[in-house]
């Protein structure tokens, strides 16, 4: 199926979906505040359900500073009216067991959305510089990575955010950067400019792709990203200082990572750090002898209470795991995907000091 129809697809179902989210929402706090459902509701609650999708078209189609804020401020609706969604549920739940006036709690909610709102914006700008110690076995000496992973640069964090993340990196003066996936968001189109700060980094950077560069399209993602000095693994193991560094990409492939690590040489007596973007088949790692596995995808669920939910489909959510010496990081991420929002959550850059374990 032809990119533009899959991607006609999925802005439709989107758009389905968002729209009876805002009739729920407007519906909820009309109904609370007394407001009458004239037709001035039906249109304003229709121009917040298209703000989103429409302002995604525009984006891909042609982008400036006016797009990008109607971009960035559509997604940050699109995470304020979940959280309105939320409270009403709350609402709803509270009515049955307490009597509460409906307008107080309208206003109630009102409040608590914007607080909640502008810290998790403000939040989502930050960046948290994570440090942590791994011991590998076989390490010869002490090797210091900095991990990166769904940075997603496109309409709301473009080139300057690069930059700033190249700068943070820089200052924590790694031997390596690994980079696992979502470099890219898809909601721009791409140009080499963005990314030309990477060639920044004073140390060597490997990249393995994410979700979002298939959605974006791998030849315009390399199109865009071969002038760097990315080193792109593509199911491929390369040795970089003492260490075997294996690189798979991102697949809808059942089995894939199992597959692409049966076929690749992995020596056992030597320390091995695999990059791959979702966490899973850490079983699988450590059955061809990987010491550490970095990964992504997860953002930790970003928005609370979404955390939950991610949970459910990713054990693994954020942080060390181990399973019978084959230790695993996910990424809570660098950056975010849709609303520039963070609670629960932190967009890191990761400083991981690899110990020798000899």
């Amino acid at each position: 199926m032809p990119r533009i129809i899959q991607y006609i697809m999925f802005i439709s179902m989107f758009f389905v979906g968002f729209l009876v989210l805002n009739y729920c929402v407007f519906y909820g706090m009309y109904f609370l505040l007394g407001l009458p459902m004239t037709n001035g509701f039906y249109l304003i609650m229709l121009l917040a359900a298209l703000s989103y999708p429409v302002s995604t078209i525009i984006e891909r189609i042609v982008s400036n500073n006016i797009t990008r804020i109607f971009y960035t401020a559509a997604s940050a609706w699109m995470g304020v009216s979940f959280y309105l969604l939320f409270f009403l549920i709350i609402y709803l739940a509270l009515s049955f067991f307490i009597q509460i006036p409906r307008t107080t709690f309208g206003l109630i909610i009102i409040l608590l959305t914007v607080l909640i709102s502008g810290y998790s914006i403000y939040n989502s700008y930050l960046l948290k510089i994570k440090k942590i110690e791994i011991p590998i076995k076989g390490l010869h000496e002490d090797l210091r990575v900095v991990h990166l992973s769904d940075i997603h640069i496109g309409s709301i964090r473009n080139s300057g955010y690069m930059k700033r993340i190249v700068n943070e990196t820089n200052k924590l003066n790694p031997d390596v950067v690994f980079i696992t996936g979502d470099v890219v968001d898809g909601s721009a189109k791409l140009h080499k400019h963005t990314f030309r700060d990477i060639n920044h980094l004073i140390s060597p950077v490997f990249f393995v792709t994410g979700n979002h560069e298939l959605y974006e399209g791998i030849g315009e993602v390399f199109r865009v990203l071969g002038g760097t000095k990315l080193r792109i693994l593509r199911n491929e193991l390369v040795v970089f200082n003492q260490i075997q560094v294996i690189g798979v990409e991102y697949s809808f492939e059942h089995d894939h990572l199992k597959n692409t690590l049966k076929r690749l040489k992995i020596n056992y007596d030597t320390p091995s750090i695999l990059l791959y973007h979702i966490p899973k088949g850490l079983k699988e790692a450590n059955e061809v002898g990987i010491d550490l596995q970095l990964s992504g995808h997860t953002h930790n669920g970003q928005i609370m209470p979404f955390n939950f939910l991610v949970k459910l489909m990713f054990p693994y959510i954020n942080g060390l795991y181990e399973y019978k010496g084959t230790k695993l990081y996910v990424s809570p991420g660098t950056g975010t995907w849709g609303p520039p929002m963070r609670l629960g959550s932190n967009c890191e850059i990761t400083l991981i000091k690899l110990k020798s374990d000899n």
